[in-house]
């Protein structure tokens, strides 16, 4: 009996034994080694806008791996970074994301991080909750661009003339913290996109927009976060008779620089003329014909080339550009230049575009 109440005794202390060391195991488990606060929390974002979000992450454990970030089905908002970007500052790790506001309501997400030690086999989690925001829409006038940044800047410009009613005007725009996809005018003639270089940080558009030959200086606004207020751009109308030349050189430029190198030339070619029969020395022959060369290759008249069937010829010489016309059959045009892969051509009805060398026919 003695025996029995002995191995009973045994057995409990075993069983509370082991009780004891998974008490003290779960309690190690749940020891926090991860801690997560919102470092800059927006409480009010402006539909459209571009803003980022900051968490401080500090951990315990001097060795671990990575620290990653799980967030919850967004609310009226786009992700557009999946990884944060990380700055570290002593024991304190700061990750930004950046969204872009697409609802007219939306929270933040709930974000779960995980810090992983591959050294000890362990992974640990924090948590910090979804919190609600405040989005204003804007109530603009009718010459917003739809752009919501921190800054938006022209870059380059160029007007030239598209038709005898219409102007067109190329301009290049860098953007701060912008969604530049979604840049649009009202109450112009025509526009578009040639050229995009998409970035939350820095985005770049080249654009066009045709417009009314009487419009003096044309105008369109955004909208800067920083300022909180409507920034006007205003691009004065200086009609260039050259047509579009290239996607680097948009700016107005001189072009009667031209005709004054034409009489330069000829002033040259008619002083080594006179030279010519003053001193009767035909060797000064030379300071006539080689101006009067340069005058005849100027002079002369542009080249017609064959431009194949179906062919797209373009506002701008860049891929993908927008098209004006698709030659339905050969065409023979004036060609009035060249760059890298196009030729610009001179259609029948005096328009200026360009065609890709390849689309040119091959005799």
């Amino acid at each position: 009996m003695i025996r029995l109440l002995f191995l009973t005794l045994i057995l409990f202390a075993t069983l509370f034994a082991e009780d004891i060391k998974e008490d003290l195991i779960s309690t190690t488990d749940k020891k926090n080694v991860l801690y997560l606060s919102y470092e800059n929390l927006p409480s009010r974002v402006i539909k459209g806008e571009i803003f980022s979000l900051t968490i401080k992450a500090l951990s315990t454990v001097e060795k671990f791996t990575d620290i990653t970030y799980e967030l919850s089905p967004l609310k009226g908002l786009e992700l557009l970074s999946y990884f944060p970007v990380r700055q570290e500052k002593g024991m304190y790790y700061y990750e930004t994301f950046y969204f872009l506001v697409n609802g007219n309501s939306a929270e933040i997400p709930s974000i779960t991080g995980t810090l992983l030690d591959y050294q000890e086999h362990i992974f640990k989690k924090a948590y910090l909750s979804s919190k609600k925001l405040e989005v204003i829409s804007l109530n603009p006038k009718n010459d917003f661009s739809n752009i919501v940044a921190k800054s938006l800047d022209l870059v380059e410009y160029k007007t030239t003339s598209y038709d005898a009613e219409h102007n067109i005007i190329v301009f290049v725009a860098t953007a701060s913290q912008a969604n530049i996809s979604v840049f649009k005018l009202q109450n112009v003639y025509k526009q578009g996109v040639e050229s995009i270089e998409e970035s939350y940080f820095d985005s770049k558009i080249t654009y066009y927009v045709i417009i009314d030959k009487k419009i003096q200086n044309f105008s369109f606004s955004y909208f800067n976060t920083i300022k909180n207020s409507f920034i006007n751009l205003t691009i004065p109308i200086i009609v260039d008779d050259d047509s579009v030349s290239t996607q680097s050189d948009l700016k107005p430029t001189d072009q009667s620089r031209q005709r004054l190198k034409m009489a330069i030339a000829a002033s040259v070619a008619l002083v080594g003329l006179l030279i010519v029969f003053w001193r009767k020395k035909y060797i000064y022959l030379i300071f006539a014909i080689i101006p009067l060369i340069y005058v005849a290759y100027i002079a002369v008249p542009s080249q017609e080339i064959c431009i194949k069937q179906g062919s797209s010829i373009t506002l701008l010489p860049v891929n993908n550009g927008t098209i004006f016309e698709i030659t339905p059959s050969r065409y023979y045009l004036q060609k009035e230049g060249s760059i890298e892969n196009f030729t610009k051509v001179k259609l029948k009805n005096s328009k200026i575009g360009w065609v890709k060398n390849e689309d040119i026919c091959s005799y």
